[in-house]
């Protein structure tokens, strides 16, 4: 599992998670993936691209995953 620290962020959007990760190789690529429900965020599917991902929330794309620290 990666650790993705916010840095003193309150959150970060979901798509540019998948950006900033390396998950995806662009914010546009990371919505297409969002919006096909290939993402989960706490085990559910999440279609909003710019969903707010906040500390102690976690990721899953293409079985990685990401926990989200503050």
């Amino acid at each position: 599992m990666e650790i993705f620290q916010l840095e003193g962020r309150e959150f970060v959007e979901l798509n540019n998670l998948l950006k900033l990760t390396g998950l995806c190789p662009s914010g546009g690529m990371a919505k297409v993936m969002i919006a096909d429900g290939l993402v989960t965020v706490d085990g559910e599917i999440e279609q909003r691209k710019r969903c707010k991902i906040r500390a102690g929330q976690i990721v899953e794309f293409e079985g990685s995953q990401i926990e989200v620290c503050e």
